[in-house]
């Protein structure tokens, strides 16, 4: 299915600013199309008539359309009356109901207006076929949308200052006021009182300033949103979010104009205490995680710490070099966890994590000229654990190359990362003294290389003879299959 970019480009006749006004619209009709209990569908002129670019569901009502109607054209039949709308620029109520063939709709033609022209005609159709009551709920929802219609026909909706996407955004579901041009409520629906009665505001809120009333329940301590008192006027199409005594509530205002002038505004209003307060508990998750991590880094170097002293204390050569390569890897497992302390994550970027792994690895180069190391291509962000066992791998790796492969001669070592989405592929090269036939050996490195790439990785490693001379490994992980194995 083409979105509305595609569509609107396809169809041609549209300048820049045009194409973004009808994406505000779009992006804030919800409210209109839930208000009127109606489905919304926006027509655009094509030449030969009119297509459908957007369709909007009711999430108080029955829909109109139960398939998808973005991209087929107007029926001939009403063809006229989108033409007829977009000359006059003043809505056309249908005088009698449309049969559909199951059920009866209403629909009411509303000009797009912008920069005092019609661009478009938003058609809203509401399902007849479910029988309603005419409460006062239903009466105050129908007038806040013939206003917010009559706005959009004088390019007064949608607002160019609306919120962008923020989590607990309210619908008109989730609470509904209607206030008048001085800020007093003319309307509460009762989820809004609920949500204002939870946040301490008691009593019948008919008839009284809404800011003031909130304003003297707020504790003296509490942090205040700036945008709090002209959202709660409705005097801008803003988003703030006011909390006291453990009740959070997110509020949208709506302002109300004609001809430029406020006349009241729309205020939606979503108790979103339950939200914030799981927010809150991941956030002292989060922290205690990375507490955590910090610690098992700070332990991790007591013990290589430790290994260090006690290689300089021994007086053997192969005592010394075996406590060497274990506090390399300590401190290797170390580096990793010191990256998860600083992020909020259980992922780390494996580029900057093995850039410390390679200065670790050339701390074992022989005496006299050290190989130089080249990096290609890049590892992307990994897992923790990932990250872990690779950081070791490829220590071992590079190390075993600058120690064995040119015994302190100089020359280079190439490593080379290939991301394609989930499958990961390193390549370790070096032009040193290369593998036999027989293999890389059963070293205590190999053997840790080989058990952890299969193992804890369950990836493949193999050493690869180079032509050239030296030695490519080859290490190949997928880290999409393990991710979801290990969920299981």
């Amino acid at each position: 299915m083409s979105n509305l970019n595609d569509l609107i480009r396809r169809l041609g006749g549209f300048d820049p600013k045009q194409v973004e006004w009808l994406h505000l619209l779009v992006g804030d009709w919800q409210i209109i199309s839930d208000l009127a209990f109606a489905d919304l569908v926006l027509w655009v002129p094509d030449g030969e008539g009119f297509t459908a670019v957007a369709h909007c569901r009711p999430s108080t009502g029955s829909t109109v359309h139960h398939d998808d109607v973005v991209g087929r054209h107007v029926p001939e039949g009403r063809r006229s009356l989108l033409e007829e709308t977009m000359a006059a620029g003043t809505i056309r109520r249908s005088e009698e109901p449309r049969w559909t063939g199951s059920y009866a709709v209403r629909e009411d033609l509303v000009p797009v207006l912008f920069e005092g022209k019609a661009i478009a005609v938003v058609s809203r159709e509401a399902n007849l076929g479910t029988a309603r009551s005419q409460s006062r709920l239903e009466r105050n929802y129908q007038s806040a949308a013939d206003d917010l219609c009559a706005m959009m026909t004088r390019g007064e909706f949608p607002s160019s200052s609306v919120p962008g996407f923020r989590r607990g955004m309210p619908r008109v579901g989730d609470g509904m006021v209607r206030l008048d041009a001085d800020g007093a409520v003319q309307y509460a629906s009762p989820n809004a009182l609920s949500c204002f009665h939870r946040l301490g505001v008691q009593g019948n809120m008919n008839g009284r300033n809404l800011a003031e009333a909130v304003s003297d329940i707020i504790e003296a301590h509490s942090l205040v949103d700036e945008t709090l008192p002209v959202v709660l006027m409705g005097r801008a199409a803003w988003l703030t979010e006011v909390e006291s005594y453990g009740v959070s509530l997110t509020l949208r205002a709506q302002p109300i104009t004609e001809h430029g002038e406020r006349r009241g505004a729309v205020l939606l209003v979503r108790d979103v205490s339950e939200v914030r307060r799981r927010e809150r508990e991941l956030l002292t998750k989060d922290a205690t995680i990375r507490e955590i991590h910090h610690r098992v880094k700070n332990n991790l170097q007591t013990v290589a710490a430790l290994l260090r002293l006690q290689a300089r204390r021994s007086n053997s050569d192969e005592t010394r070099e075996a406590l060497g390569e274990a506090m390399r890897r300590v401190a290797t497992i170390a580096t990793v966890h010191e990256t998860l302390s600083q992020t909020i994550d259980e992922t780390v970027d494996f580029d900057n994590v093995f850039v410390r792994v390679l200065r670790l690895a050339a701390d074992v180069a022989s005496p006299g000229d050290h190989p130089t190391t080249k990096v290609l291509g890049s590892f992307g962000f990994v897992g923790a654990d990932v990250a872990t066992s690779l950081s070791v791998v490829l220590m071992e790796l590079v190390s075993n190359a600058v120690e064995h492969g040119y015994e302190g001669s100089g020359g280079e070592i190439e490593i080379e990362a290939r991301r394609d989405d989930c499958d990961l592929t390193v390549y370790v090269r070096d032009s040193g003294t290369g593998v036999s036939n027989a293999g890389p050996g059963t070293g205590l490195g190999t053997q840790i290389v080989r058990t952890l790439v299969q193992g804890e990785l369950r990836g493949t490693i193999n050493w690869i003879p180079r032509p050239s001379g030296g030695t490519e490994v080859v290490v190949h992980v997928h880290l999409c299959s393990r991710n979801s194995s290990d969920g299981e």
